[in-house]
């Protein structure tokens, strides 16, 4: 029996299939809807994954349309990835950051991760750049890069120390920073960032900060902490 149709009788009718979500048009593997639905910090590690750097300062909307570009742009040259991309409050990209192969990274400062990484690492937005900024006060923080944690410490008037009765080996023990007014202590002894740095990286430590608290006052908060668990 002939159905009815929109375009008189007789016709067939016909259906117009629904793409699921909001398709980029173009690329129907690419759903900005569902990119939309993913959590801030996963749509800035996908972003990292595929060479993006400086996303910090972005809100969301322009996550989503960073991650979009880039998936199409991809999509367009078969698939590879392109060289690290420095992204832009409007949205683009532009040459000039990197990635390491862990993809928890930008600016050649890696995050330190390994199968007993800590909950908190793993929740921490990564600073991997002095470009780079929290997404908000009382963001808690992470991150491996000297110029970072220097700039930090020097704002607080912060010295680099260490644990006396923790040295290993004739070398620094548990890292720490002697800050005037904050955990203070006679066991606290002050040496040099070289050796500071050099225990840090010996050991694949990370550094875990604030900038701020919630209220907008400086904060003082650090702890250096392993992939494996160890006391910094």
């Amino acid at each position: 029996m002939a159905q009815r149709s929109s375009a008189g009788r007789g016709g067939t009718a016909t259906r117009t299939a629904r793409r699921p979500g909001n398709q980029t048009p173009n690329t129907p593997e690419v759903s900005e809807a569902a990119i939309s639905r993913m959590r801030v910090d996963e749509i800035r590690g996908q972003l990292r994954q595929h060479g993006v750097s400086g996303t910090s300062a972005l809100r969301k909307p322009e996550l989503v349309r960073t991650l979009v570009k880039t998936l199409r742009a991809e999509r367009r040259s078969g698939g590879t990835k392109g060289p690290g991309r420095q992204a832009t409050s409007g949205g683009r990209s532009t040459g000039g950051g990197r990635s390491t192969g862990g993809g928890r990274s930008t600016g050649g400062a890696a995050v330190r991760t390994g199968p007993r990484t800590s909950r908190s690492v793993r929740s921490s937005q990564v600073i991997a750049a002095l470009t780079d900024r929290p997404e908000r006060p009382g963001r808690s923080l992470v991150t491996t890069n000297h110029e970072v944690i220097r700039r930090w410490a020097r704002e607080r008037k912060a010295k680099p120390a260490t644990i006396r009765g923790t040295e290993r080996d004739g070398r620094a023990g548990v890292l720490t920073f002697n800050m005037p007014g904050y955990r203070e202590s006679p066991r606290v002894r002050e040496i040099t960032w070289q050796e500071w740095f050099r225990t840090f990286d010996l050991r694949k430590l990370n550094l875990i900060y604030q900038e701020r608290l919630r209220d907008g006052r400086m904060s003082n908060f650090f702890r250096t902490e392993s992939p494996d668990r160890e006391d910094g």
